[in-house]
């Protein structure tokens, strides 16, 4: 499996525009898909269990898993997240790095969280990536048993080592070949990542199109 290589993005306000291509929301599903919705599970304010994702994001999302060894699917933890989930996750993450640094800035603060979470905005032009619905946090299972593949770190880690090229830098085994193989997966099917974060992949958003050199986002926000 190749290394993962790091990947340095353009600068956000060079990224192209969006022409929203009112592709509808779809709900979760695949065979090699287990979905969990994390967010509902830790009672976030607006998190649903349902779990939406835009149609030609789905269907790239199955591509990825058929790509899999035929033992292995992708564990869904998060897609579609409205705006009020947006705020509320800003919210549970800020107390958490307070608590966690106590001597921390305001300032800070809140580049430490925008390291791990966008700032919820509802400007049309810059929506954040889940809000559109083309973004999605996963991570790779036995399909027999659900058990996850070591990654290094657990999901929403927010650490350095939760940059998807860390274990290149710092090999992990068996961590870093599977890091490996989940990159490779989506972005074989046509996603991008989230260098901070090994779990996030987009798809159709204004990161992705930065990132493949598309002439625009297909992508705008959405809310149910």
């Amino acid at each position: 499996m190749r290394p993962i290589p790091t990947v340095v993005e353009p600068p956000i306000a060079s990224w192209p525009e969006i022409r929203e291509n009112g592709e509808p929301l779809a709900e979760m599903g695949g065979p090699r898909l287990v979905c969990r919705p994390v967010y509902a599970e830790l009672g976030l304010e607006g998190a649903s269990e349902r779990m939406l994702l835009r149609v030609g994001a789905l269907t790239r999302l199955n591509a990825a898993a058929e790509s899999l060894p035929s033992d292995l699917g992708f564990l869904v933890l998060d897609v579609h997240r409205p705006l009020v989930v947006q705020k509320a996750l800003w919210d549970w993450q800020e107390r958490n790095v307070r608590a966690e640094n106590p001597a921390l800035s305001d300032d800070g603060v809140n580049e430490r969280v925008g390291q791990f979470v966008a700032f919820p905005t509802g400007d049309p032009a810059r929506p954040t990536p889940h809000r559109t619905g083309g973004a999605v946090d996963l991570t790779i299972i036995h399909l027999a048993t659900g058990e996850e593949l070591p990654m290094g770190t657990a999901f929403d880690e927010a650490t350095k080592r939760a940059v998807t090229d860390f274990l290149e830098r710092f090999p992990e085994p068996p961590a870093t070949e599977n890091r490996r193989l989940l990159y490779a997966a989506m972005l074989g099917a046509g996603f991008v990542n989230y260098p901070g974060e090994w779990w996030h992949f987009e798809f159709g958003t204004r990161r992705w199109a930065a990132q493949t050199g598309a002439d625009f986002a297909l992508y705008g926000g959405v809310d149910e």
